[in-house]
């Protein structure tokens, strides 16, 4: 009689085996094998690039360095007071590398620089606050440009000397502490010398020092009719007080730079910091793309920091 061979049950087993490895091979989640690699693929725009964790609709690596740009290229640039320099050092860069281009650079606060923008008689935006949901429906994207420290400034001559902690300073910016002599100083009222709502900056500081409450009012406070530094700085005296963007005080002679917190912005853990965007439509045009594509370059970046 012949041998019988292995009852059919263990076929129909073994069968079912490797169709399931088979499968699980073919299936893996790709999240596995990314997990198993030694170089795990790093996220679009930097990460660390972007401190505040914001999405950009165009990263600032989609702005390719150009090698030429036409002759008669322009890009007009309005918006925020604290980007002055920034816009000045890379218009100056941007029109010696491509000669017979033109860039028109005003400061006109960041609500006006997305009001031009959005009526197309701006190409780019200089903005010290992120796009709200309201301009990013308008088809407004952002790159991000450089970071910034809010810098806390008082005349030289005033005799306060010393510095403020960080609750001093919401105390002084809300009103609560009206005196020199209450943080520290020498008997004498406290003048704040505040920028208007339409700054960016002016959003910033309430968001970042007052942690999103409201400035004080009353005889001690002053209100600038436009955002711009200079007056702000003019108008400190010998017991004013004022904030301003770090890169348009730390040059100047006539001003002091208190330190909070025993740090002062040059610090890295300086905490009074904020990133500054260039903003456009989007898709952008061939000039907006040029330019912010040498903004965002290595070159760019030398740039902006010329005379500093």
């Amino acid at each position: 009689m012949a041998k019988s061979g292995p009852p059919p049950i263990i076929f129909i087993l073994l069968f079912l085996f490797l169709a399931a490895g088979g499968w699980f091979f073919l299936n893996k989640p790709a999240a596995q094998d990314a997990n198993n690699s030694s170089n795990p693929p790093t996220p679009a725009g930097g990460g660390s690039s972007n401190p505040l964790g914001l999405a950009s609709p165009v990263a600032a690596s989609s702005f390719a360095l150009p090698v030429a740009v036409p002759a008669g290229t322009a890009v007009r640039i309005d918006g925020s007071t604290s980007m002055v320099t920034i816009n000045l050092n890379l218009k100056n860069g941007f029109q010696a590398k491509f000669p017979s281009t033109t860039v028109d650079a005003k400061a006109n606060g960041s609500a006006k620089g997305i009001q031009d923008l959005v009526a197309g008689t701006a190409d780019i935006a200089a903005i010290s606050t992120p796009l709200n949901a309201q301009d990013q429906a308008r088809g407004l994207a952002v790159v991000p440009v450089a970071l910034d420290r809010i810098a806390i400034v008082v005349g030289t001559n005033n005799p306060f000397q010393g510095g403020l902690t960080a609750a001093q300073v919401q105390d002084i910016f809300k009103g609560n502490a009206q005196d020199w002599s209450k943080v520290g100083g020498s008997a004498g009222p406290i003048k704040v010398i505040n920028r208007p709502e339409i700054s960016g900056t002016h959003q910033t500081f309430k968001e970042q020092v007052l942690g999103g409450g409201s400035f004080g009012t009353g005889p001690n406070f002053a209100t600038l009719d436009r955002d711009a530094t200079t007056p702000l700085l003019q108008a400190l005296g010998n017991n004013g007080i004022g904030y301003a963007t770090f890169a348009q005080v730390v040059n100047q002679k006539t001003v002091r730079v208190v330190p909070v917190d025993a740090t002062t912005p040059e610090a890295p853990n300086y905490r009074y910091q904020r990133q500054l965007y260039y903003a456009y439509k989007n898709p952008p045009s061939q000039a907006v793309k040029d330019f912010l594509g040498y903004a965002t370059s290595e070159e760019g970046k030398k740039a902006m920091l010329a005379g500093n």
